[in-house]
């Protein structure tokens, strides 16, 4: 598995080329001070790519801020985002500095930007325009250099045409972009993701090629959130020392058994497609169990006793197949994948 990206103390695991062009992206605007908007759907991770460009920046030894603006009460939202002076509303009894101060010369991250009322668009608008805003209570202004960096699930655009956000404000906070792809369309990232929560949490098993297949063809809605609860659920009731389907929830389970059954159906046709023209359908078996057993070694990473118990044939058997295929796992162990390209 890729070594974790360390952003701010939080681990990215980032293995597919989706998502290392993302982090690129990220390494290149950080180097910008404009305000960024990253947009993507529930539980992707916007909050590491907006970590990642704190990272990258020249702001990054100073403060990183972040508020989840959906999570806040809305009559909280003011006096948390600006602060307030003592007096200004029952029960302030001294001066609260708001986010904005405590994140001067550095970062604000706003998650869930989409979420904010009429209201507090225009005030926020005003901040990123000029710097300055007024705490509640005050008669003085305050001003901060702040690089904003907003985040939202929402189709924004959309709701500039109905009205519901502004779109001097969608502007102001999309000068640089950057879009989080869903986790269906970065498959490479779900099983490192897997052995990263799995060492994450204590659990040493093992995956075998069925599990492996079922999660990398589940759709995974709910992103890199849902699979880290499915993976740490798994591994919490499973009582052997490797993963079986059983573990997992029926969903997930049944991406498996129809990519297999697809898998299974193409390669029946295509050796029956090959011998009706007087090809050679053995030639393909063999070769669809080669790239089987690369692949499931590749998956792996290069343990044999892993791959065979996996296959579920013996040591020797295996040892036997990778010499007939000439892969030297001693020399190369990412050979088997290599191979397979």
């Amino acid at each position: 598995m890729t070594e974790p990206l360390e952003v701010l103390g939080l681990p990215a695991v980032i293995c597919s080329s989706e998502m290392t062009r993302v982090i690129e992206r990220a390494r290149k605007l950080a180097q910008i001070n404009s305000a960024v908007l990253i947009t993507g759907e529930s539980g992707v991770g916007k909050e590491i790519v907006a970590r990642a460009i704190h990272h990258f920046s020249l702001r990054c030894q100073k403060p990183w801020v972040d508020v989840s603006c959906g999570a806040l009460p809305e009559h909280l939202v003011e006096s948390e985002l600006f602060g307030y002076e003592r007096g200004a509303f029952s029960g302030a009894m001294g001066r609260k500095e708001g986010l904005f101060e405590l994140a001067h010369q550095g970062t604000l991250f706003l998650d869930e930007v989409g979420e904010l009322d009429a209201r507090m668009q225009v005030k926020l608008l005003r901040v990123l325009d000029c710097g300055q805003y007024f705490r509640l209570g005050a008669t003085k202004r305050t001003t901060v250099d702040v690089r904003v960096v907003a985040a939202t699930n929402r189709d924004l655009p959309a709701e500039v045409r109905q009205g519901t956000f502004r779109g001097d404000l969608y502007h102001r906070l999309a000068q640089l972009q950057i879009v989080v792809p869903p986790l269906r369309q970065r498959r490479e990232d779900v099983i490192p993701l897997c052995r990263f929560f799995m060492e994450r949490h204590h659990f040493e098993k093992d995956l075998t090629a069925p599990v492996i297949t079922a999660l990398e063809n589940y759709s995974w809605p709910g992103n890199v959130r849902e699979l880290r609860n499915v993976i740490v659920s798994a591994c919490a009731i499973s009582e052997a020392d490797e993963l079986k389907l059983a573990d997992l929830p029926e969903g997930v389970r049944g991406a498996s058994s129809i990519h297999t059954m697809m898998d299974v159906r193409s390669l029946a046709q295509a050796i029956e497609d090959e011998d009706d023209d007087g090809g050679c359908g053995e030639g393909l078996l063999q070769e669809a169990e080669k790239r089987l057993i690369l692949d499931v070694l590749a998956r792996m990473n290069g343990h044999q006793e892993r791959t065979a118990k996996a296959l579920g044939i013996s040591s020797r058997t295996l040892s036997r197949k990778l010499r007939g295929y000439r892969v030297d796992m001693g020399a190369n162990p990412s050979l088997g994948s290599e191979l397979m390209s």
